[in-house]
């Protein structure tokens, strides 16, 4: 097992409430300059959840599950620099009071903590509902790999990632790699605390030769040539792990969203096909 500074690293609270779906008029546009309507980010996804494909839905942007926020602003940037992938959500008012599930993606853009619950209680969810969650994570290193940098990861869920340690390198199980080429809308971020950036879908032939087609919610990759140490750059041999937070997307320069886990400058980590390398299947 990897060892880290988990007993150092502090354990909060952070609230928000289901956040509910916004849209601008007439609506959005597409790669090809056309106008369209259909569902995304906010409210409580029933029927798309981590483990579902992140591709083929008639959506852009599709939070599966549960899309919460803070909408105090200084409050909300707390929400999302400090919740983690994997964290516990309590829901603490409302019908559904005391139902738990987990973090699953933070959104950048819109500011969106995304969680998991079970799909049997969602019925019981609306929006306005407050939740809390028990954020831990953020500080959380490495101790044998320090040009590793760890970002909005469970200490809990870094142990169920089943990585291997051979000659100085971290082997990560990882569902898809994913070329700097095709990433897109978040990069120039100046932080990868919170938020995630987008592997565009558009260039058929890549999309093709990396079998990206099939990515699924809640897949762990490996990004290519990606530097997320302090913010989303290209740099030749960097590498980093991050987790699959939204769908797919007609804009022009966006796609499915990838929340930062594990980063290096140098080729530190390297990514082992695993089709179950999924939050689905790691944690349900």
């Amino acid at each position: 097992m990897l060892r880290t500074n988990r007993d150092q690293v502090v354990k909060i609270s952070v609230q928000g409430e289901i956040s509910a779906p916004i849209y601008s008029n007439p609506g959005k546009l597409d790669s090809e300059g056309r106008i369209f309507v259909l569902p995304g980010t906010g409210g409580i996804t029933y029927n798309v959840k981590i483990g579902d494909p992140a591709c083929g839905f008639e959506c852009d942007h599709v939070e599966p599950g549960v899309s919460t926020k803070n909408y105090d602003e200084m409050k909300n940037n707390a929400y999302n620099y400090l919740s983690c992938i994997g964290n516990e959500a309590t829901i603490i008012t409302g019908d559904g009071k005391g139902a738990k599930g987990f973090v699953t993606g933070t959104h950048g853009g819109i500011e969106h903590v995304i969680m998991y619950f079970d799909p049997a209680i969602l019925d019981t969810l609306n929006i306005g509902d407050k939740v809390n969650v028990k954020a831990y994570g953020q500080g959380l290193k490495l101790l044998d790999y320090p040009e590793i940098t760890v970002k909005n990861l469970d200490p809990d869920l870094l142990d169920k990632l089943n990585i291997e340690e051979k000659s100085g390198k971290l082997i990560v199980p990882v569902a898809k790699k994913v070329p700097a080429k095709i990433m897109g809308s978040g990069l120039g971020s100046n932080t990868t605390n919170k938020g995630d950036y987008d592997i565009c879908l558009f260039d058929d032939a890549t999309v093709a030769e990396y079998g990206l087609r099939d990515l699924r919610l809640g897949d762990i990759v490996l990004l290519e040539d990606c530097d997320n140490t302090h913010g989303r750059n290209y740099l030749s041999g960097a590498c980093t792990i991050g987790v699959v937070v939204h769908s797919d997307c007609r804009i022009m320069g966006h796609g499915p969203g990838v929340t930062t886990l594990l980063t290096s400058k140098r080729p530190l980590i390297e990514g082992k096909i695993d089709p179950k390398a999924n939050l689905a299947d790691i944690l349900l």
